[in-house]
């Protein structure tokens, strides 16, 4: 016995966890089932322990209506709580489900009930009345028909399906007629002639019995008053009268005109009309019939779409005493108009739309419906543009939209799409609906400069962290795909003479977020002519994309260093002769030379070098006599620095005399240094013995005029060759002059870029009356400003000779602009 109740528990148990994982549980019980019936028994099948019920408080939630049953807080079933009427609770649907929720707490859980109210057969046939009555002529013709109400069950299924049966009666039968919805009508037939004076009145009974087990009926009292005199009843010319007519067809159209005939005289013969029995009843609305001539017409709008078919009953009646009546029956078909145009309806949108969608990617599905029938009902539908999506068909009426050809969000980010519905009818009716398809981003842009190569003009002494430059770069993407970050990626340069190369990161920076290029200290021209880098513009997508582009930071000089003075050209310690001024140990800038009595005007004393770090105008250095001034025995070259004679010396010169001489650099501001020039007037003789130990010491001695034949002789071949180096300095100055010409005409007549040349090739330039210069390097810029012609030109010379020993004297400079968008001077004038 145990091992069958074991099986029984987990036949059970297994038939609720089937119940718990379909996610509800269904119950039956029949209607009308009395208080207190268990439905089910619900603490079990939901998997709980006895007891577990009420402490968990298992219960119903309301949902506003009377559930009629409950649950039994002792034992967790499903009881009836109150009288449970299915027709109440349902009317004529089926099946009839009651749709709870149940609720277990702690844990809180809730769990769906379906319990199914089924049908009993309670309700017995009911007719509209009780007593039908019925006046049939006298002499009714057997085989007439009368048509009677049919009765009506509120039940459902087998329970509801009706059948009639007639008291027996030598004179009536029954008859029984299926209409179009399958319901019975039963109509009362005469079977044999009726004789008032006989039986004036005939009752009988007519029982409508359902299919119930066990079968309930109803019953209608039929009460037949034998008429007399009045013999034939109206009869129609056809028994039933079918009509077809469109569902457009206008108020007060002619649908029909039914005729009855009565063979009797006056007013027996006189015949009106009546329509009853309207199946569906809203026929009576929208139909109405002429008493007088029979004539039937349109009364409301029809509609197919809601009713398509009218079915009712035309009465003659006559006017004899007592009247006779005739029926037939009249059939109304409705035929379809394309009056109803399609519709178009969103079920689903998956919007936006990844602008890297595969082709084939469903957009939305579409519902598309045309309430007409036959070829008004059939529906096309397109989509517009044709371009990038297109429609697809799943089945009949959905569609789905689908994606046809690669999206580019930058070119178009949102596209406003319009399906469009057309049916099959004459004229075609037409719908649309649009939709709004945004395109979302995806990093698929790099960010890309404004140009490939930036050229910077950048004083130098600039301030640290002074702005150079702005870069931008453009990223069509959006949100962080198009946010753009900016670095120094590579690049650098020498850092001058044995201090090898620096990255470009130890010069400038780049603001990440703005491009803005700054420096990080001050820029020297004497020690970083050019600096080209690579600036890299990354965006924040994933995965990043980046740009590159180079910048050439050209560094414009500032006049910051001072000219310099040099040591003598033999680097001998002794005195200089008179070819070469020397610096004295104890004084910086002070030279001394030897100049003998009675040597002629123009005699070269000594010769004062000087260099300057800058370059062009900055480094073109002009020598100058402070001291004395006016109408003194010497002069100084002013660009080529020679001191020589300015008139024969005399013994009322002084045996020494001491000169100041000025050399400056043509920069603005200018700078300068001075040097001290002592001169000794010294005898011919002791001139050229001060001259053959300036040889011997590797001076180059330069004897003065007026000494004995050899320092006459080596005085004469000093000039001579001055004299060469002269014609040469001026070649070498005509040569450069007409050069420069050339080249700046054909600058100012050709075309040209906004682009900053390099480096050009190294040129010497040595004048002893220009001035002694030694450059190399030569950096040559051309500048155009934005209305196309350019405004001058500037020629840069970067210094090549040795500096000074020990370190160059500098003046702290003004700040100039770090950033130079035009650089604008004018060509030095050559000195003749």
């Amino acid at each position: 016995m145990s091992v069958c109740v074991r099986a029984v528990v987990r036949v059970l148990v297994l038939q609720a966890a089937w119940a718990l994982g379909g996610g509800q549980v269904r119950y039956s019980v029949p209607e009308e089932a009395k208080g207190g019936t268990v439905v089910g028994r619900l603490a079990q099948d939901l998997g709980l322990e006895a007891g577990e019920a009420e402490a968990r408080r298992l219960r119903l939630v309301s949902q506003g209506r009377r559930a009629s049953v409950e649950v039994s807080g002792a034992s967790g079933a499903l009881v009836v709580s109150s009288r449970l009427d299915r027709e109440e609770l349902c009317g004529k649907s089926a099946p009839c489900a009651l749709r709870l929720e149940v609720l277990l707490e702690r844990p809180l859980r809730v769990f769906h009930v379906e319990v199914e109210v089924t049908d009993i057969n309670d309700n017995a046939p009911l007719f509209p009345a009780a007593t039908k009555n019925l006046s049939i002529a006298e002499l009714s013709l057997p085989g007439s028909r009368f048509p009677l109400e049919g009765a009506s069950d509120a039940d459902i299924g087998a329970n509801a399906q009706l059948s009639y049966t007639l008291s027996p009666s030598e004179h009536f039968a029954l008859e029984l007629e299926e209409e179009n919805e399958g319901n019975i009508i039963p109509d009362l037939i005469l079977k044999k002639s009726l004789d008032r004076e006989s039986l004036s009145e005939h009752r009988l009974l007519l029982t409508a019995s359902d299919g119930g087990r066990p079968s309930l009926a109803g019953t209608v009292e039929l009460v037949v008053s034998v008429l007399d005199a009045n013999d034939n009843a109206p009869q129609f010319n056809q028994s039933v009268y079918k009509v077809r007519l469109p569902e457009n067809a206008a108020e007060g159209t002619l649908l029909t005109q039914v005729c009855a005939t009565d063979p009797d005289e006056g007013s027996n013969s006189e015949v009106t009309y009546s329509a009853s029995n309207f199946v569906p009843l809203s026929g009576r609305d929208l139909i109405s019939v002429n008493p007088q001539t029979g004539e039937i017409r349109l009364v409301g709008a029809l509609d197919f779409e809601e009713v398509s078919l009218f079915d009712f009953r035309i009465e003659a009646r006559d006017k004899g005493t007592p009247p006779l009546s005739g029926h037939c029956k009249v059939v109304v078909e409705v035929s379809d108009v394309n009056d109803n145009a399609p519709e178009v309806w969103v079920t689903s949108l998956s919007v936006p739309v990844a602008e890297d969608a595969s082709l084939g990617t469903v957009v939305a599905l579409l519902s598309v419906s045309d309430r007409d029938s036959g070829s008004n009902g059939r529906v096309r539908c397109a989509v517009w543009p044709p371009s990038p999506f297109g429609l697809v068909a799943t089945f009949a009426g959905s569609y789905s939209l689908v994606l046809r050809e690669a999206l580019d969000r930058e070119r178009v980010s949102e596209y406003e799409v319009e399906v469009r519905a057309e049916d099959g009818g004459a004229p075609p009716l037409r719908a649309s609906r649009g939709l709004r398809v945004p395109v979302s981003d995806v990093n698929d842009n790099a960010p890309a400069f404004a140009q490939a190569v930036y050229t910077v003009l950048a004083r130098e002494n600039n301030a640290a962290g002074a702005e150079l430059a702005r870069l931008w770069a453009r990223d069509p993407d959006e949100a962080g795909n198009g946010r753009v970050s900016y670095s120094v990626a590579e690049g650098g340069a020498g850092a001058g003479a044995g201090s090898g190369w620096r990255p470009a990161s130890s010069y400038v920076s780049v603001d990440a977020e703005s491009g803005r290029l700054w420096a990080l200290q001050p820029l020297d021209y004497e020690e970083l002519q050019v600096l080209q880098f690579e600036v890299r513009a990354v965006d924040a997508g994933e995965p990043p994309l980046c740009g590159n582009a180079t910048v050439q930071l050209f560094v414009v000089d500032e006049n910051d260093n001072a000219p310099a003075l040099l040591p003598p050209a033999g680097g001998g310690p002794g005195p200089w002769a008179a070819g070469e001024a020397s610096a004295s140990a104890s004084a910086p800038g002070s030279l001394w030379a030897w100049a003998a009595w009675g040597a002629p005007a123009g005699q070269v004393v000594a010769k004062i070098r000087a260099v300057d770090a800058d370059s062009g105008y900055n480094a073109w250095l002009r020598y100058e006599l402070w001291e004395p001034r006016g109408k003194g025995p010497f002069r100084v070259g002013l660009y080529s620095g020679e001191v020589s004679t300015a008139r024969a010396l005399e013994e009322a010169d002084g045996p020494r005399q001491r000169l100041l001489i000025v050399v400056r650099d043509h920069g603005e501001p200018s700078r300068s240094a001075t040097a001290t020039l002592s001169v000794s007037l010294v005898e011919g003789a002791e001139a050229a013995l001060a001259a053959a130990g300036a040889v011997s010491a590797g001076a180059g001695l330069r004897p003065a005029a007026g000494a004995e034949g050899g320092a006459a002789a080596a005085a004469a071949a000093a000039a001579a060759a001055t004299n060469v180096w002269l014609v040469v300095a001026i070649c070498a100055v005509s040569s450069l002059f007409l050069l420069a010409v050339v080249l700046y005409g054909a600058s100012r007549w050709a075309p040209r870029a906004a682009v900053l040349s390099g480096p050009g090739p190294a040129t010497l330039v040595c004048a002893s009356e220009v001035g002694s210069w030694s450059y190399s390097q030569r950096q040559s810029r051309s500048l155009c400003v934005a209305d196309g012609a350019g405004k001058s030109d500037l020629m840069v010379f970067s210094p090549n000779c040795p500096p000074p020993p020990g370190p160059a004297p500098k003046e702290t400079p003004q700040e100039p602009p770090a950033l130079l968008d035009t650089v604008s001077a004018t060509r030095p004038p050559l000195a003749p």
